[in-house]
């Protein structure tokens, strides 16, 4: 079976998914803590955080009988740098209407009634 990898930000479109990796990323965490706080069963945070593991966006350790959760920061720094390309790209754009658009204002000579 070939294993593929979600795509991080159709991984966090779902709403309560993000809600799940919120409270993973305020520190490691088990699904009965992630289920505590959120009004969705232990089933249900399980699957959004196995997305979310697809996608590489959290990783999993065994702690005894417990596993816990917590952000993957490669992950992140992928969506981080894909933003940032998009800001500086929205940036340049603004710059180059700004330019285009500036008319300088004229001024009168000085001493001269209209």
């Amino acid at each position: 079976m070939e294993t593929t990898t979600a795509d991080p930000w159709h991984a966090l479109a779902d709403p309560t998914r993000r809600k799940v990796f919120a409270r993973v990323a305020r520190g490691r965490c088990s699904v009965t803590e992630i289920a505590r706080d959120l009004p969705v069963s232990r089933p249900a945070v399980s699957q959004h955080l196995r997305v979310l593991l697809d996608a590489h966006l959290v990783d999993v350790h065994q702690q005894g009988r417990e596993r816990l959760y917590q952000p993957r920061l490669s992950g992140l720094e992928g969506l981080r740098r894909e933003l940032e390309s998009y800001w500086s790209q929205t940036l340049s754009t603004f710059k180059s209407v700004a330019e285009q658009s500036y008319e300088p204002t004229t001024s009168s000579p000085e001493g001269t009634s209209r």
